[in-house]
């Protein structure tokens, strides 16, 4: 338990010795948040109450506003992502093209649906507005520490076959 802020976890067993220069850089530039939030999501992959509570005692911003602005942009995740992040567009092109049966795909190969992550933790789903790659309709990009793949002209099958050779070499 924490004294400072009462909460139990392991808020403060963290180490965000990484996120100390972006604080001292833009912790005290006034409507810099977003951009200390980003920074704090690259680092962590996600942005955990813990981290929201350091940014809150090292900035001076209530731990309520910090909260309220990562929960109104569709950018911040408030929960941890899985080792692949698969980001499946949405936009009129990849709708019309097959993007909610491609959909049913994965949700049926992984046992998740969008913003669920698998539980052995390698996939997560988003799906995505647009992805600019409308020629390509339907589309995914898969995001990995390893870098970026796009998949397009997507099927219920070839989706399958997509995820079952990432799974492979996972």
């Amino acid at each position: 338990m924490c004294e400072k802020c009462g909460v139990q976890d392991q808020s403060h067993a963290a180490d965000f010795k990484e996120l100390a220069p972006v604080l001292e850089k833009y912790g005290k530039v006034p409507g810099s948040l977003i951009t200390i939030l980003q920074k704090a999501q690259d680092i962590y992959g996600y942005l955990s109450m813990d981290a929201i509570n350091y940014i809150s005692q090292e900035t001076g911003i209530k731990p309520a506003k910090i909260y309220g602005v990562a929960t109104f942009y569709a950018q911040f995740r408030l929960q941890p992502i899985g080792k692949y992040l698969i980001m499946l567009c949405k936009g009129t092109a990849c709708h019309v093209n097959g993007a909610d049966l491609v959909e049913e795909a994965i949700c049926e190969y992984l046992d998740i649906h969008d913003g669920e992550t698998t539980e052995d933790g390698l996939f997560t789903l988003n799906n995505v507005a647009c992805l600019g790659c409308c020629s390509l309709a339907p589309v995914m990009m898969i995001k990995s520490v390893d870098g970026d793949e796009t998949y397009g002209n997507l099927t219920k099958d070839s989706v399958k076959e997509v995820l079952a050779e990432i799974k492979a070499r996972a």
